[in-house]
């Protein structure tokens, strides 16, 4: 019978996992009792537990587990009951490699893995971790393996550091790869531990391998046995910065910059350095040039006998100027300054001060003569040649100047003088009678020829020019009765459409009669066009912003068959056009050169700037010489014949299909561009396609911003209007329409009628009046002379056509309201609202204001309790400015103008405001975005629209007033009392 006590000592030592296998109850487990282990196991089990190196030891067909204190780390929270415990009960997540491993272990198979990756859950998560396992089969008395003993080292960690490393190298070789620079470290040896991608551009050698080679071998042993000392001394701990020439894989020589840089270990001890290549070849050839570029001024200057001088940016002679003293004899002290005047000739001196002074005021070229003193006392001429030096702002940054001796060439000229004038008078009637003669015979058929030549083009042009001018007047006339007839039509069918009401049917018939009223209105629109007969609203504007800006436009009006290139030069002028009739120039050119490619092709917008100079203009009538925004459509359609192409601008014509167009689009776009003051040039060829290029006179001035207009709801009044109209339809049709809208209505057959009619002394607010009628008095005399008699009368003009009387240059005079027929009843009803309110606050503007006795509202009390306000007034008309301010003055408040939103949005950075009053049609941007800026900056300041409309506009911000147009003293306190009180 087996002692127990004997084994109760017993594996000896182990640790804490020696205690453990001692005070385990192992008759629980497939083992038995320790007494009862044969004696293999008990060995084995010793040699584990005391083993330094982490083992467990997995025994008998179920695998039952016994280790040691180094498994414990790997075993984790599953210890300790994973001693004792079977392989697939403690590692479940491994079991499916563990069960392979274990099968062929107990047939006797040794085995090993280096860095196998596993992912355990020994600590309650998924963790991915990295070991070497070494599998060694247990066999007992008889060759049969009863277990297998497994070894484990973790290298999880190790891993980790290795691939971070490895992630690091690979970073700073992508970092250093993307400089343009070389980078390399060679070791004590002048073995490279590191190259990036410059390896390859410089020595032909891809940087991986570079790796582990020596630099001889790399670079070649001349340019190593070159280059040994530098990086010996770098060796030694000195930074070492060199410039040298390296033969490149293509043969090329490239001068380089060559660094090499210590690099130390943690003792301070140098264990390698750095290499860096930099290519300087640009600059080496820079510095090259300005040597080559310096020398040939200094020979230049010595080969004209020059003398260099140099001057600061304000025109002074400062600093050593060697040339000059050894010319005048002048010191250092003498010629600084203007003392270098005092060498110059007494005679010369004072024009030669001012005319320099001129050049460097204007910062240009300075050229003179005049006499200096030799340090010998003799007079010598000079002529004087400075160059302004200008920084990249524009600024001068100094003079550079040389005078150059020209006494003898100016003598010799005197001389020669005299002489031609002696042989001249010698030889002027010989020389005389023979040019006659020789006039009279040599080419004079020649001149005849050409002389015919040209009378015969400049009689063509004059035809060309007389036909189309004729053809203008003619459609300019069609389309000024066309408008009066489409006035009648659409007048009558607006009305009618109230008429109609609720009646969907009669409705439809009534909008579809419109929209062609809308079309005549488009034809009429053309025709007057290229009459030169259309009033332009011209506005400062960049052609490339507006081109870029219809690229929507264009791509769905052309399909998608055709391909649309823009080009736009940098740097490109304003111009000074009508957008929206540039907009309807460029639609036109492009519609018409889809359709000569049958909708399939390209076509090219290009956008630029042109100068067109005399030759150019006497070879094109109507053309003045001068600088142009050039705008060009080129397509790759079919072109047209020379015959053609001399019809293509008359209205009418056109080479398509019968339907397919009106022949009024090319046309459309020769009148806009001349009465722009422009010019249109086509070119085309058979099979290769067209250009049209359009060219608009440069404007200096800054682009306007475009302004977007917030249209309110139609409104009437109660305001007497004098209509003066020769055409008794449109006359009837505007009268219904205005007596609808509420107005007293009195009527005129033509311009001497209305003016009876106004100097009658019948009360009229306003005239509305047609430019063109018949009879000696014109529209426009009429309105002066009854402006003359009562100035605070509203004059509205309107026609379908206009002439010179209210438009000059194609553009409408300056304070002239036009209403262009056809007209809508809204239009008229807005338009009429605007001059009225405009023209009554310019009255109340001009009129003296009497004390104002009325009793303060309690917003007025309000402010006027409190300290006066500053208040920021915009209005672009001056007149109403200026009695605003006054207004705003006498109620106690002090004002700062502005007479557009730039200038108002600048004044909000200086001063400290209050409140805003502004006006909603500013030049520059509209009053209420203007509002919506000013108060995203200062949140606190209140706000108060001043104008003719009667309501806010949609995006005013919360708590603005309203202040309508016209206003008294009143008027302006309640509403600043009203918007303090709601800020």
């Amino acid at each position: 019978m087996t002692d127990m006590g004997a084994f109760a000592s017993w594996p000896v030592g182990g640790g804490e996992a020696g205690a453990l296998v001692r005070a385990f109850d192992w008759s629980k487990t497939s083992l038995g009792p320790i007494a009862e282990w044969p004696q293999i196991l008990r060995l084995k089990v010793n040699s584990v537990v005391n083993s330094p190196i982490p083992q467990v030891l997995m025994w008998g067909p179920d695998h039952v587990m016994i280790y040691n204190d180094g498994y414990t780390e790997i075993a984790g929270n599953y210890h300790p009951h994973a001693l004792g415990g079977t392989v697939n009960g403690i590692w479940p997540e491994i079991w499916d490699w563990n069960e392979k491993i274990l099968e062929a272990g107990f047939r006797g198979e040794v085995q090993s893995f280096r860095d196998q990756k596993m992912v355990l859950n020994r600590n309650g998560m998924p963790e991915e971790v990295v070991f070497d396992l070494f599998y060694t089969p247990i066999y007992n008395d008889v060759g049969i393996v009863e277990g297998v003993l497994c070894t484990v080292l973790e290298n999880t960690e190790k891993v980790k550091t290795v691939q971070a490393l490895a992630a690091s190298r690979e970073e700073l070789s992508r970092l250093t790869s993307a400089l343009p620079i070389l980078v390399g470290f060679i070791d004590l040896n002048y073995t490279y531990r590191f190259a990036n991608q410059g390896y390859l551009e410089w020595f032909g050698w891809a940087p991986e391998d570079v790796l582990g080679k020596r630099v001889v071998d790399v670079v070649g042993e001349a340019f190593f046995n070159e280059r040994k000392p530098f990086i010996q001394r770098a060796m030694a701990g000195e930074h070492i910065v060199s410039d040298t020439s390296i033969q490149r894989p293509d043969g090329a020589r490239h001068a380089a910059e060559i660094r090499y840089v210590p690099r130390r270990d943690h003792r301070g001890e140098v264990d390698g350095c750095y290499i860096l290549i930099i290519d300087i070849e640009t600059r080496k050839q820079a510095e090259r040039e300005i040597l080559l570029s310096n020398s040939r001024f200094k020979a230049a200057v010595e080969a004209v006998h020059g003398v260099l001088w140099t001057n600061s940016r304000e025109g002074r002679m400062s600093g050593e100027q060697p040339a000059w003293s050894q010319l005048t004899g002048q010191s250092y002290d003498e010629y600084q300054g203007f003392g270098w005047a005092e060498a110059v000739h007494p005679g010369d001196r004072e024009g030669s001060i001012d005319s320099w002074n001129r050049a460097v005021a204007a910062k240009a070229t300075y050229v003179w003569e005049h006499r200096v003193r030799r340090r010998d006392g003799v007079y010598r001429t000079f002529a004087i040649r400075g160059v302004p030096i200008i920084d990249a702002h524009g600024e001068i940054t100094e003079w550079v100047g040389v005078h150059t001796d020209i006494t003898e060439q100016r003598s010799a000229e005197v001389a020669l003088k005299e002489h031609a004038a002696s042989l001249e008078r010698e030889i002027r009637h010989r020389i005389r009678a023979e040019d006659q003669l020789r006039q009279l015979n040599e080419g004079l058929e020649a001149r005849v020829e050409k002389e015919i030549a040209e009378r015969r083009q400049t009689e063509l042009a004059l035809q060309q020019a007389q036909k189309m001018e004729a053809i203008g007047q003619l459609t300019g006339g069609v389309a000024h009765d066309f408008n009066n007839l489409l006035q009648v039509i659409a007048g009558n069918l607006q009305l009618l459409a109230k008429d109609v009401a609720g009646n969907e049917r009669a409705e439809r018939r009534v909008g579809n009669a419109l929209a062609g009223v809308s079309r005549g209105a488009k034809l009429a629109s053309q025709l007057l066009a290229f009459g030169r007969r259309q009033a332009l609203e011209p506005r400062v504007i960049n052609v490339g912003r507006f081109v870029a800006g219809m690229d929507d436009l264009l791509r769905r009006s052309l399909g998608e068959a055709v391909e649309v290139e823009v080009i736009t030069a940098g740097g490109l002028w304003n111009t000074y056009a009508d957008p929206t009739q540039v907009e309807n120039a460029l639609l036109n050119l492009a519609i018409n050169a889809r359709d000569a490619m049958e909708g399939t092709g390209k076509l090219t917008i290009e956008v630029g700037n042109a100068s067109l100079d005399m030759d150019y203009a006497r070879n094109h009538a109507e053309v003045e010489p001068g600088q142009y925004v050039m705008l060009a459509v080129t397509d790759t359609g079919s072109g047209m014949k020379p015959e053609i192409l001399d019809r293509v601008f008359e209205p009418f014509f056109s080479t398509k299909p019968e339907g397919k167009g009106t022949g009024l689009g090319l046309s459309m776009v020769y009148g806009f561009v001349k009465q722009s003051g422009g010019h249109v040039k086509i070119y085309s060829e058979l099979g290769q396609g067209t250009t049209v290029r359009i060219y608009l006179p440069r404007s200096m001035a800054d682009e306007d911003r475009e302004i977007v207009v917030h249209n309110g709801p139609v409104v009437g009044g109660s305001e007497t209007v004098l209509v003066v109209e020769d055409d008794d339809e449109v006359r009837g049709t505007v009268v219904e329409m205005l007596t609808d809208l509420g107005y007293r209505v009195l009527t005129a057959r033509d311009a001497q009628a209305g003016l009876t009619v106004a100097e009658s002394g019948v009360p009229i607010d306003v005239i509305f009046t047609d430019v063109v009628m018949p009879g000696p008095l014109k529209s426009s005399e009429m309105a002066r002379r009854v402006k003359e008699r009562m100035p605070h009368l509203a004059i509205l003009f309107t026609s379908g056509y206009t002439e010179n009387s209210i438009v000059h240059g194609g553009k409408l005079d300056p304070g002239v309201e036009l209403l262009s027929k056809p007209y809508t009843r809204e239009a008229l009803a807005r338009r009429l609202r605007h001059v009225i309110a405009n023209q009554k606050q310019r009255a109340e503007s001009t009129r003296d204001r009497a004390p104002d006795q009325a009793v303060a509202s309690e917003p007025t009390a309000k402010v006027e309790a409190k300290d006066a306000l500053r208040v920021l007034l915009v209005e672009d008309d001056d007149l109403i400015r200026m009695n605003t301010t006054d207004i705003l003055t006498e109620v106690g408040h002090a004002v700062v103008e502005a007479a557009n939103a730039t200038q108002a949005l600048d004044l909000l950075d200086r001063e400290e405001i209050d409140i805003l009053v502004t006006d909603l049609g500013l030049p520059d941007m509209g009053g209420a975005e203007l509002a919506v800026l000013v108060k995203q900056r200062k949140p606190d300041i209140a706000v108060v629209f001043a104008t003719g409309d009667n309501f806010l506009p949609k995006n005013a911000p919360a708590g603005a007033v309203l202040l309508c147009k016209p206003y008294n003293e009143n008027d302006v306190r309640y509403a600043i009392g009203q918007a303090m009180s709601n800020s």
